[in-house]
């Protein structure tokens, strides 16, 4: 794996995040389709990466407001799991009007790492089975490969047990 610099157009916020950061990652650019609803799923495919080694990022309310967790695409956010790695009583997904306001990336393309806010992160442990892990640079498209420990250190997440199977 080596750094890379953003370059046509690929910059985001996240890669910007990475790139200031020193840390190792490989953009991966692939075609997406206007039509798609499972936009893990597709970059999975359109990438030749297993389902579990590609992570999606979705936002819940928790009692302190929003939430970051990273969960892979295969499987669906056990919100109890979530709230406890949090030390809340309670989670829900967010609205997507606000997690786009707050994040400042569109529904699908939502990227842990880049975000207008520094929000609490929770990574999937099933992401420290793998050497890299997949996650949206910032875009529908654009996926960034990094290891998990990366993803953990920018983020300043926690790890837990927080996907269940979908």
């Amino acid at each position: 794996m080596s750094k890379s610099k953003s370059k046509g157009g690929q910059g985001t916020p996240a890669t910007v995040a990475l790139t200031q950061a020193g840390a190792d990652f490989t953009l991966h650019p692939y075609e997406h389709d206007a039509n798609a609803q499972a936009y893990g799923e597709e970059a999975a495919d359109a990438l030749g990466v297993p389902y579990g080694q590609i992570f999606k990022t979705l936002v819940a309310e928790v009692e302190g407001g929003l939430a970051v967790a990273v969960v892979p695409v295969a499987g669906k956010l056990d919100l109890k799991a979530f709230a406890a790695a949090l030390s809340s009583k309670r989670a829900a997904m967010a609205d997507a009007a606000k997690v786009e306001r707050v994040t400042g990336y569109v529904v699908g393309g939502i990227s842990p790492l880049g975000q207008r806010k520094r929000l609490p992160t929770v990574v999937d442990a099933s992401a420290l089975d793998f050497p890299t892990i997949y996650f949206s640079a910032g875009r529908r498209g654009l996926q960034i490969e990094t290891s998990p420990s990366e993803l953990v250190r920018l983020t300043g997440a926690v790890t837990a047990p927080i996907g269940k199977s979908g």
